[in-house]
């Protein structure tokens, strides 16, 4: 287990080892390169697939970023190439049945990879059409936003609703940092907030151990647990754009990637906090707004769950509640790095929080804190005092 854990993340594609959790784990990314100007490997990694036509798909904001130097370096190397660009003006591009649909209907019959250039929305859209079509891609990173560069899930909206759907890994991931430094600052603290939010994630995955006997690799969690304290330890220079606690930052996002993509399982990194993100986006979508990040809302998540374990202490495993720090703690180190706290920073309404506490267990069939409660009764009385918290007695 030490071996695995010692790598890199450049040192981790094409990897298996025999886990002591009893499982083979496969981590069959193709080919990875995280670092300054390491966009210029993108020929490289594609030469595999030249007798085709490379299908490059981005968006308005990604072309800038990205887009434009990775299909110059394509056309100067000799590709064959089509370009699939999405336009979403000033609102968030979702990655609902329009979007997808649209890459697999453009997707002709000789494309022999698929290039994504963007972050979330992009990379999922193509990553399910990869998957379903066997046309493999590439992400070309263009935020530090999200851990969803090297996982095997697709979380897509349908019909208004937010479906994780089993996905195939990339073919090859690029993150130049150079690139991703300079990403919008809400980018920048979405991606913390998402790594925030493995602090409650894996008290989860132990809770779930205890209570319905679910499957746990203890050596996915000492990856996530070792990135994640490492990406803490300069968090606090995020604001300032410090290009080495910008790269700690992806190396968390990345990591937390490889962890789950061992056990082709989100628990390594998504818990309950999750499913309030996801509920709360649902809401947004439904009622016509633009949802906040994704990352972001995990983030403001994660010190309610942890409250939520504090008032439930007296009844938890002392082993689970002695993984789950302090709300107070959690905030600090959203403050200190200049990421959103409250839900009300966010526009999450009272209502909507509230409801997001009675009925975010119902989001994905996962067991969690807010299951635990609802079976024991404490639910809504929790709910109740939370609310009344942060948003006043009524």
């Amino acid at each position: 287990m030490n071996e695995i854990l010692n790598r890199s993340i450049n040192e981790m594609a094409q990897t298996e080892f025999d886990c002591e959790c009893g499982r083979h784990h496969v981590f069959d990314v193709h080919d990875l390169a995280i670092g300054p100007g390491v966009i210029q490997k993108l020929p490289e990694f594609c030469e595999p697939f030249r007798d085709g036509v490379l299908e490059i798909v981005y968006d308005q904001n990604t072309y800038r970023v990205a887009g434009k130097e990775a299909v110059r370096l394509l056309k100067d190397a000799g590709f064959q190439y089509k370009e699939l660009a999405f336009d979403s003006g000033d609102d968030i591009l979702i990655p609902d049945e329009s979007v997808v649909g649209r890459v697999l209907e453009e997707q002709d019959k000789n494309v022999s990879l698929m290039v994504a250039i963007g972050g979330g929305s992009i990379n999922d859209s193509v990553k399910y059409v990869s998957s379903r079509t066997k046309v493999p891609y590439i992400i070309v990173g263009t935020t530090p936003s999200m851990d969803g560069y090297l996982a095997d899930g697709a979380p897509l909206i349908n019909n208004g609703r937010k479906f994780s759907y089993y996905a195939d890994l990339a073919y090859g991931a690029i993150c130049d940092t150079d690139i991703m430094k300079d990403a919008p600052m809400d980018l920048i603290m979405a991606g913390f907030g998402d790594v925030v939010g493995k602090i409650t994630a894996i008290p989860d995955w132990d809770l779930s151990v205890k209570e319905v006997n679910e499957y746990r690799c203890d050596t996915s969690v000492e990856l996530v647990r070792r990135a994640m304290n490492k990406c803490f330890t300069s968090s606090s220079k995020l604001k300032d754009r410090d290009p080495d606690a910008i790269m700690d930052l992806i190396e968390a996002l990345m990591m937390t990637g490889v962890a789950m993509a061992w056990v082709r399982l989100s628990r390594p990194a998504s818990g309950a906090e999750h499913m309030l993100s996801h509920y709360w986006e649902m809401d947004f979508i439904a009622r016509g707004l633009n949802p906040n990040h994704h990352g972001t809302q995990v983030g403001v998540a994660t010190p309610v769950i942890a409250e939520i374990y504090e008032e439930l202490a007296d009844i938890l495993p002392e082993e689970t509640k002695a993984l789950c720090p302090s709300r107070l703690e959690i905030e600090k180190l959203l403050r200190d790095a200049g990421h959103p706290v409250s839900p009300k920073d966010i526009g999450i309404s009272r209502e909507l929080f509230y409801r997001s506490l009675m009925e975010g267990c119902t989001v994905r069939p996962r067991y969690s804190i807010l299951m635990f409660a609802k079976e024991h009764g404490r639910l809504e009385q929790v709910a109740k005092k939370i609310t009344n918290r942060i948003y006043g007695e009524e």
